[in-house]
């Protein structure tokens, strides 16, 4: 982010920290990738989806099967949607085939995978535990950290177990679930430090940005340089409880905040919000450990932080590190995906990252995306093309839009175990701030961390 001190001040997203070569090698060569293979009509052959068209038309058919749906996924290898029906609900499954997806026969619904997350919850909200659906498996994916041990972890399985031997599956990581933060140049507020997200337009029109909401515990005005004078005010923050993310207006309304990212030194732009589909190619971008690639393993997940229980995520096989919080999560189409929330592991061996779907987010403050393109209403919308059936055949959702990055600049942001999240955005060596909000040492308390409240305000 640069705040050059002229008559229009441009805010904007700078990598923060080493770009990771590979992902990169995948994602700028694609960024202009077009969907490729969908044709016109209705066919009940599987079309060819870009990840974004494919998350519209799940979206879709999820309000046409009603009880025969069963979640679905990106197969990113064909580039096509699977869609998972109830056996024996044939018609539904013709709807989805006329759709353009590729039909998959389960025996658990939604109703019956939702109601045993339930379960977990009420007999197994332990602190370093998660669970998410996991379409691919059609069971319902439990993780426990390292921490998860003796009588917990009994409690655990025995909860895992009761659900049926095909609802759950249970697995154990090596780390441990917290939000990420660490030291370092970025945002700064009461002497911590995270990642900007993605800049905005506040529902009153004024630039603003997007970050983890555990961040907001540091203070409410944020400086480009330590010790420096403020530049942004936090107006909204929520962590934890059902979301993890922070609305932060600019102090100077003249300052632009355009919708794009410096991805190693290449400005790219974001195009729209778009909800995440299990399955999909995504890149995160951190000011700690640049940018990395991976996977949708799970939606609407629940993590169980040692500060509090934060509903909603998405789940991710994507490495993260301390000072990557607050970052974004992006297709290589431009869509914006998640900011950085917490997880475990680290880029060496790997882990868990969960985000904070940026769909959710901006609903929720009533913000759009950069200078006011798609709303909060229409973000994963894409220009669609109905079949002229219940469902839409899914072509034409995302636009082919330049740039994949999302605003991937240096952001970040992590809870630690003390102190609220910090602020800070470093400038750049080009006038680029590397941007990166990061926890200090520990959770956000009073105004920004209302457990299962609504949104704190702080002015």
């Amino acid at each position: 982010m640069s705040h050059k001190r002229i008559p229009k001040r441009k805010a904007v997203l700078a990598v923060g920290g080493v770009v990771a070569l590979g992902a990169a090698a995948i994602l700028l060569p694609n960024a202009n990738a077009s969907q490729d293979g969908a044709s016109d009509g209705v066919t009940a052959a599987p079309r060819t989806l870009k990840a974004g068209d494919a998350s519209d038309l799940a979206t879709r058919l999820a309000g046409t099967l009603g009880d025969a749906w069963a979640g679905a996924w990106y197969d990113g290898e064909d580039k096509q949607l699977v869609v998972n029906v109830v056996r024996g609900e044939n018609t539904m499954a013709l709807k989805v085939r006329s759709a353009g997806a590729e039909v998959r026969w389960v025996d658990n619904s939604m109703a019956e995978l939702e109601a045993g997350a339930s379960t977990l919850k009420s007999e197994a909200t332990i602190p370093g535990t998660s669970w998410a659906v996991d379409p691919r498996t059609n069971k319902i994916l439990v993780t426990a950290d390292s921490t998860v041990t003796g009588d917990q972890w009994d409690q655990l399985e025995s909860t895992v177990e009761d659900l049926g031997s095909g609802m759950a599956t249970l697995k154990k990581s090596a780390g441990t679930f917290r939000t990420f933060a660490s030291g370092g140049d970025a945002i700064f507020a009461g002497g911590a430090r995270c990642s900007l997200g993605f800049n905005v337009t506040a529902g009153d029109g004024s630039p603003a940005f997007l970050t983890a909401g555990h961040c907001a515990a540091a203070g409410d005005e944020w400086s480009d340089q330590q010790g420096g004078r403020p530049i942004a005010t936090v107006d909204q923050a929520l962590f934890p409880g059902a979301g993890d993310f922070a609305l932060v207006t600019y102090d100077d309304p003249a300052t632009e905040a355009p919708s794009e990212v410096n991805v190693g030194g290449q400005t790219v732009p974001i195009v729209q919000a778009a909800e995440a589909t299990v399955g999909q190619q995504v890149f995160r971008m951190g000011s700690t450990t640049g940018l990395a690639d991976g996977q949708v393993l799970g939606l609407d997940a629940t993590v169980n932080y040692p500060e509090g229980t934060v509903t909603g995520l998405i789940q991710t096989d994507v490495c993260a590190e301390p000072g990557d919080s607050g970052g974004s999560l992006f297709t290589q189409d431009g869509l914006a995906i998640g900011l950085t929330s917490g997880g475990s592991g680290d880029c060496t061996v790997g882990g868990e990252t969960f985000f904070q779907p940026v769909t959710t987010a901006l609903e929720a403050v009533g913000a759009t995306l950069g200078d006011g393109g798609a709303g909060a209403g229409d973000q994963a919308g894409g220009q669609e093309q109905g079949t002229g059936q219940e469902a839409g055949d899914g072509q034409g959702g995302a636009e082919d839009q330049a740039g994949a990055g999302d605003q991937a600049g240096g952001q970040d942001a992590g809870a630690g175990q003390d102190a609220g999240a910090g602020q800070d955005a470093g400038a750049g060596q080009d006038g680029v701030g590397g941007q990166d909000m990061r926890d200090g040492t520990g959770t956000g308390s009073g105004r920004h961390s209302g457990q299962d409240s609504g949104l704190s305000r702080t002015h």
